[in-house]
């Protein structure tokens, strides 16, 4: 890699971090995981089809620590399976995402598929069945219980839907941008 395409690859990643704990910070103030899931899943799928593996890898990395740090992130011993459930998704739009299946935007549509449900299993064995109970000392809790069950399946379908009508217009741009 150049010291040119290094510098590029900084300046984007450091962005697509940026906004998206900005999202999340503004986000928090609605009480709504729904929108704030979604948005931070969008932002984690975009990162990695239009900036590639390694900026989704770091994305999915630093948003749930940089938060937690500041004050408004999750609780430290959780925050292991939140960075897997989101290296779950990205990794799999990464893989199938990529793909060129013949069928317009269908290699899109299965990334939704096969990332939402691996981020929500990551999430629900991990944060549910491990954290709580052996970790945290909080078998059952009904707050987080709920919180890294079934939403997180939502969230990250509503961020691949999302994703899925952004991506080609973004695409698009990009190339026409490089031309």
């Amino acid at each position: 890699m150049l010291k040119h395409e290094k510098v590029q690859w900084i300046t984007r990643t450091a962005v697509l971090i940026a906004a998206t704990v900005a999202l999340q910070a503004v986000t928090l103030q609605f009480a709504n995981q729904y929108v704030t899931g979604s948005i931070v899943n969008l932002m984690l799928i975009l990162s990695v089809m239009v900036c590639g593996l390694a900026t989704g890898l770091t994305v999915s990395v630093v948003t749930p620590i940089l938060p937690t740090l500041l004050g408004f992130g999750p609780l430290w011993p959780i925050v292991p399976f939140i960075i897997a459930g989101n290296m779950a998704l990205v990794f799999l739009w990464h893989i199938i995402g990529n793909r060129e299946l013949g069928i317009k935007h269908v290699s899109y549509i299965l990334a939704l598929v096969a990332g939402a449900t691996a981020k929500f299993l990551v999430l629900y064995f991990g944060v549910v069945q491990i954290a709580l109970p052996y970790i945290l000392g909080m078998p059952g809790h009904p707050g987080l219980s709920i919180i890294f069950s079934y939403p997180q399946l939502i969230t990250a379908a509503t961020g691949g839907a999302c994703a899925t009508f952004l991506l080609p217009t973004l695409r698009k741009a990009i190339k026409s941008e490089k031309t």
